[in-house]
């Protein structure tokens, strides 16, 4: 029998290979053609007695990437008109097709090894600890993990069983609950895999193990006298991990994330179980959590519409991809440019760093290669690689280095006047058809571009700090900004590894009109009296990772101040004084410039930081409400604020897609990612009750929360984002 996903060869000793490698694809994922074969594999081993044992690799460098969410993302799709009792019915099904197969695998009577030659996540995992034995290669990055949780879901396919059986409930944690890696000599010292070898031998090394069966062909746990390592829930040892596993939890997540809850419940109840029955239960849990919303938001944000925006779903019709080779920093001495040049001399594109000085410019590549550096010394690179990687790199003060150039990223400070000049510094010497990007984080791009010769060539790319940490870029659409520079800046984007957003020109673009009503509601309820330590942990606890307060320190007051000044020079008699501004302008005459001066809202030192004590003289009169809010009120000013204003930018044409919307709020700000972004969040609330709420809020506080036109208008005829703008509706 032939395959389209498996190669199936038996070699002298009747062991044969199988080696997983999809075509037309560069990673392998579980679908269910995947899983239908596989079963059809599992039968072959099983009933033909010429073959001994079998061994899994992979044809392509990475082992396999788990789970086609895809697939599942389309599935869930399917589940629209189908009763509750239908839909629960049909979700279990696929849920425990995969528990079926791979426990088939681990039952068929011969002993299974799996060479994992590459990266093994989520599915891609479980395969290998359905296997008897496991060999993994020590020489290709190769890691091991179980990301499931990190999108919204759990581990389907036995991993919350089989992991825990393994290595122990204490150990499994981490790696279930937060996602976390770990590489051969990790797995090797926990006994996850049975060996590490060079992947040359890998196979070798597997047969050997095959042939060798110590196990006789049957897993620990279906073993006489298996016991759980380290204790399952009622042996002393183990009762103490469940005992702290769940308030842990609860202060991590506070309670926002089901997938978590439902690991933990998983674990607890099924390690009282055999396996059979263990994982039955892990698939009523699989299918109890993709019935919730949140899950759903989350698979979608954060994978489904993800993926789709970094193939470059939103290029422009007609625009075919392109190259980027060599880009230039200007302003590369700076945090932001040095972070820019660090990005894309990874991604191995030639960069020219350009500052006022040389000294300025060096300063920009010695950020570069120092992160290089800390890759040698953590084992992410080679010194060879690193030393590459800094060639590439090029510090000076001539311009004319930007002779042949593919796009340039001006990073200076946000200063009209200055760009402007240095805007015809560039142009002297840009060649036709590069594009000229600015990193500007508030100044509008059309006034920006109304100082270059050729504003159809020039856009935003705006992007988030730490450059090196944060995913998203934001870039921005000028009124004269052409296709070819929005096609050639998310080709940069996706060269260096990180996810575009497109949208329209306007003051503090999308990201940031957003985020600050986040951290101006902070700076509200400081004016209003409420406790700064509920201001921050109220936020943490609706989910977003870091306080108002603090996200101001992170971004700097005195950059806070600088944009607010430039913002009063344009608008002039248009700008209107908020009791945000008060407070910002007040912290800067105080020289609290944030965590970069260790003093802002929080002070700052070697043990840590703390609310800085002196903040009650923002309340009226000195003095802090006597009675102060509920943690709920709290939570739903600084959910409302922010999705009112994703609400506005959809009403005005500056985002044109919900996914956009909602991958850019997760990404760019943090908002919180249970969600699935802003629009879900509304969408899940439901519009009417979502506006009911809102004008509560709105009597109450004021104009943040004033219900834009078009939610009323979805509100009434009940309507949600994704089913009035859905991503097909955005591109058309």
């Amino acid at each position: 029998m032939s395959y389209t996903h498996f190669k199936f060869e038996t070699d002298a000793d009747g062991i044969a290979l199988i080696t997983f490698d999809s075509p037309n694809v560069s990673m392998n994922v579980l679908s269910n053609k995947v899983m239908e074969e596989l079963g059809q594999i599992v039968e072959k081993i099983s009933s033909d007695d010429a073959i001994k044992g079998a061994v899994i690799t992979s044809g392509k460098k990475a082992f396999c990437a788990g789970a086609d969410l895809s697939e599942l993302g389309g599935g869930m799709a399917e589940l629209e008109g189908l009763s509750e009792t239908e839909a629960k019915q049909k979700l279990f099904d696929t849920a425990f097709l995969l528990n079926t197969k791979l426990r088939e695998l681990e039952t068929c009577g011969k002993p299974i090894a799996a060479a994992i030659n590459g990266l093994a996540l989520g599915g891609g995992f479980e395969v290998t600890l359905a296997c008897h034995y496991r060999v993994m290669a020590n020489d290709t990055g190769a890691k091991l993990g179980l990301p499931e949780s990190l999108v919204g879901v759990l581990p389907g396919g036995g991993g919350t069983q089989r992991l825990p059986r393994l290595i122990g409930v204490m150990n499994a944690a981490p790696i279930m609950l937060q996602g976390k890696q770990f590489d051969a000599d990790k797995a090797k010292e926990q006994g996850v895999v049975h060996e590490i070898a060079p992947v040359s031998e890998i196979v070798a090394k597997a047969k050997a193990l095959v042939k060798e069966d110590k196990l006789g062909a049957k897993q620990p746990w279906d073993q006489d006298k298996f016991k759980i390592p380290g204790g399952g829930p009622y042996h002393p040892a183990g009762m103490q991990v469940f005992a702290g596993a769940s308030p842990m939890l609860l202060k991590e997540t506070y309670a926002n994330y089901p997938a978590q809850r439902y690991i933990l419940s998983c674990v607890y109840e099924g390690l009282q179980v055999p396996m059979d029955a263990a994982l039955r239960i892990e698939s009523r849990y699989f299918t109890k959590l993709l019935m919730r919303p949140e899950s759903r938001n989350m698979i979608r944000s954060l994978f489904l519409s993800k993926q789709a925006l970094e193939k470059g779903v939103r290029r422009p019709q007609g625009q075919d991809k392109a190259e980027i080779k060599k880009i230039g920093v200007i302003g590369g001495g700076g945090f932001m440019g040095a972070g820019i040049t660090t990005v894309s001399a990874q991604a191995g594109i030639e960069v020219v760093v350009l500052d006022k000085d040389q000294e300025g410019a060096d300063k920009g590549k010695q950020h570069a290669l120092d992160h290089f550096a800390n890759g040698v010394k953590r084992g992410k690179l080679t010194q060879e690689k690193a030393d590459q990687l800094g060639a590439l790199i090029t510090a000076t003060t001539d311009y004319s280095a930007l002779k042949d150039v593919d796009l340039v990223v001006e990073a200076v400070f946000e200063d009209s006047d200055l760009k402007a000049k240095i805007y015809k510094m560039i142009e002297e010497h840009l060649p036709e058809g590069a594009i000229l990007g600015s990193n500007t984080s508030t100044i509008p791009i059309t006034s920006l571009a109304s100082s270059s010769k050729r504003p159809e060539e020039f856009i935003g790319i705006h992007f988030f700090s730490p450059v090196e940490k944060m995913n998203l870029v934001e870039l921005i659409v000028g009124e004269k900004t052409g296709d070819k520079a929005i096609s050639r800046a998310i080709d940069f984007v996706a060269k260096i590894k990180k996810t575009p957003i497109v949208v329209a020109d306007t003051r503090g673009f999308y990201a940031n009109r957003c985020v600050m009503r986040y951290i101006e509601q902070g700076m509200y309820m400081l004016t209003e009296g409420v406790k700064p330590a509920l201001i921050e942990n109220a936020a943490k606890m609706a989910g977003m990772p870091v306080g108002p307060l603090s996200l101001q320190d992170e971004v700097a007051i005195d950059l806070g101040y600088k944009v607010l000044q430039q913002t009063k020079k344009d608008l002039g008699s248009e700008f209107e004084e908020t009791p945000n501004a008060e407070v910002i302008e007040k912290m800067y005459e105080l020289g609290r410039y944030g965590r970069k001066n260790k003093k802002g809202f929080y002070v700052y030192s070697d043990e840590g930081k703390r609310l800085w004590d002196e903040l009650d003289q923002f309340a009226p009169n000195g003095k802090l409400l006597a009675e102060q809010p509920s943690v709920q009120e709290i939570k739903d000013r600084i959910l409302y604020a922010q999705a009112l204003e994703a609400a506005r930018t959809m009403e005005e044409d500056i985002v044109a897609d919900p996914r956009e919307a909602d991958v850019g709020s997760i990404l760019g700000w943090g908002f919180a990612p249970y969600t699935g972004g802003v629009l879900s969040f509304i969408d899940t609330v439901g519009t009417a009750d979502f506006v009911a709420r809102a004008d509560e809020l709105a009597k109450k506080y004021g104009k943040p929360f004033e219900v834009p036109q078009l939610l009323r208008d979805m509100a009434a005829k009940k309507e949600t984002f994704y089913g009035r703008f859905g991503g097909a509706k955005a591109a058309a």
